[in-house]
């Protein structure tokens, strides 16, 4: 299976692509927990039923040292114990950012409870990383990015 478009194999899209990348590395660097990065865009990834977002996230986690108990568990969190109060906000406010055409916003206990984990840096970082993901995700459904062959740390040099 192909990509019906390869968005990196155009010269627009390859630029684009770089300052796309160059946003998610400043999510990457940012103060907000590793973890809870990969944890998150797994999260949404699998919500929106991208193949090789979910393939990427999760080898990313992997490498950076994340359980395979716990990823497999992202998409049970609610009823996991494994991970942390912080965690558990960040992946809420990962749920309701990404289907807001379901329930028309993120609720206001939602926020005060990513409020109560977050400082203003990682909070912004949050928005930032569920927004960039969910565009992620949608680039390659629209054009069909199998999933599968992704190796750890692929894009690391992209921005």
């Amino acid at each position: 299976m192909s990509a019906r478009f390869d968005l990196m194999n155009n010269d627009l899209g390859k630029s684009i692509g770089k300052r796309f990348a160059g946003l998610s590395m400043l999510v990457h660097n940012s103060s907000l927990p590793r973890s809870t990065q990969e944890l998150v865009s797994l999260r949404a990834s699998q919500i929106n039923g991208c193949g090789f977002c979910t393939d990427m996230h999760t080898k990313d986690a992997t490498a950076a040292g994340e359980t395979a108990e716990r990823l497999h568990l992202v998409a049970v969190w609610r009823e996991a114990t494994v991970f942390t109060p912080a965690e558990r906000a960040a992946l809420a406010l990962a749920e309701e950012g990404t289907r807001i055409a379901d329930a028309g916003d993120v609720s206001d206990a939602t926020w005060a409870q990513a409020r109560e984990h977050y400082d203003d840096d990682q909070l912004a970082t949050l928005v930032f990383l569920i927004g960039l993901i969910n565009a992620a995700n949608r680039m390659n459904v629209i054009v069909r990015t199998p999933a599968g062959l992704y190796q750890p740390g692929q894009f690391a040099n992209a921005s």
